[in-house]
């Protein structure tokens, strides 16, 4: 690599480096002070220039992303893949919904991976899903049952999050056992994980590149992308159909008389999980202060 100024995509980020890889190699940089003063924070997934003077770096511009994500903090994203395990820790629905609904606002594609196939069934939490018009599928990761996995990663830069516990790390290393991941147990007395993760990091598997990122809580979602209330509806691809055949002209699809969107509730052509989970979603960003946006 010459000294002077390159080019290259941010592979990870601790301790206040980042590491840019370029030209086959992984250079650690500093942020020059610029940043701070522009409120400019690096990602990774970030394409970035920086320059390097006796094999030191420093970042010195981010080049223009095409999205990105405060949680988890990646940039430049091709899809993101939910994880939920099947049980241990049960699916939380709710979160998975939230998720996806961030994605669907961000305009990014989602897919749903159920691991732990063998502690429960989710062939109902399939069918759910893919009627909601994602793509999802469930894997055993320690009995090496992940093939069905591959073909969504090809190619792409894909996140991989979800709840602590339900074996992103333990499906990636199934993938690409070089990786080596650190993965870790339930915590019986929690009903969840340990966090084995502790920061984001992009790695090459399965013929693509894959962030795996540190789990989270049901509560820690409040750190996540705000809505608007009046956004909502088009972040259920399922509601899609129905938008326009409200009887009201700003229709919430939460009580009215006419609603198109609740009368396709009770006909079960829109799951009642997804309905309750957009009621919740509708509900905190009510919330939402101007400011906040």
């Amino acid at each position: 690599m010459n000294e002077g100024y390159n080019e290259g995509r941010i592979m990870k980020a601790t301790g206040g480096f980042y590491y840019v890889e370029c030209g086959g190699e992984l250079v650690g940089c500093r942020a020059r002070g610029l940043f701070r003063k522009k409120e400019i924070t690096p990602l990774v997934g970030d394409f970035a220039r920086f320059e390097r003077s006796e094999g030191i770096g420093y970042l010195t511009e981010i080049l223009p992303r095409k999205n990105e994500l405060a949680r988890p903090p990646v940039a430049n994203l091709d899809q993101l893949v939910l994880v939920s395990a099947a049980a241990d820790p049960a699916p939380n629905l709710p979160v998975l919904d939230k998720l996806l609904a961030i994605a669907e606002h961000k305009k990014i594609q989602a897919a749903i991976v159920f691991t732990k196939s063998d502690l429960a069934d989710v062939s109902g939490l399939l069918k759910l899903y893919r009627g909601a018009g994602y793509e999802a599928m469930s894997v055993n990761s320690l009995s090496g049952m992940v093939d069905a996995v591959r073909p969504l990663l090809k190619g792409k830069l894909s996140v991989f999050s979800g709840n602590t516990g339900v074996g992103k790390s333990t499906l990636l290393n199934a993938l690409d056992p070089a990786l080596a991941l650190q993965t870790g147990e339930i915590s019986q007395k929690l009903g969840r994980g340990r966090h084995t993760t502790r920061m984001t990091q992009i790695y090459k598997a399965a013929g693509g590149l894959v962030a795996d990122t540190p789990g989270f809580s049901a509560i820690d979602t409040r750190q996540f992308e705000l809505i608007r209330k009046e956004e909502l509806e088009d972040c259920f691809p399922e509601f899609s159909p129905f938008l326009g055949g409200c009887r009201f002209t700003g229709c919430s699809h939460t009580k009215e008389k006419g609603c198109a969107v609740l009368a396709a509730v009770e006909r079960g052509e829109v799951a009642v999980s997804r309905w309750e989970s957009y009621l919740a979603l509708y509900e905190e960003a009510k919330e939402i202060k101007e400011w906040e946006l």
